[in-house]
């Protein structure tokens, strides 16, 4: 028969392992150090896309509403729903014309 206490050293022993291999696996990814024994932190550029417009657009605003048809607005309506949306869904600047650019492009009108 199991006791609570052997239940409690399991957990413990499971919960220590699997800190353990998230140590081991954060250690096991970290760059090597620079030649001149500096760290290194940069970032392979195939690892950071950039995204396009419309990936931005379904990113960010299906966060918080449904995902609006570009052809839904004129050009003119979309450049009035970024200016307030990019105050609303703090984005950066570079992003909302990004998506601005998207939605204009694609409005129809």
């Amino acid at each position: 028969m199991t006791t609570l206490k052997s239940f409690k050293t399991r957990g413990r022993i499971a919960l220590g392992a699997l800190l353990l291999g998230a140590l081991a696996s954060s250690l096991w990814a970290a760059e090597p150090a620079a030649a001149d024994g500096s760290a290194t932190n940069a970032v392979p550029a195939a690892v950071k896309p950039h995204l396009t417009g419309a990936e931005l657009y379904s990113i960010h605003c299906n966060r918080c509403h449904a995902e609006r048809y570009p052809t839904e607005r004129t050009a003119a309506q979309w450049k009035t729903i970024m200016l307030h949306m990019q105050i609303r869904a703090n984005l950066p600047g570079k992003q909302a014309r990004l998506i601005l650019q998207y939605l204009q492009e694609n409005s129809g009108r």
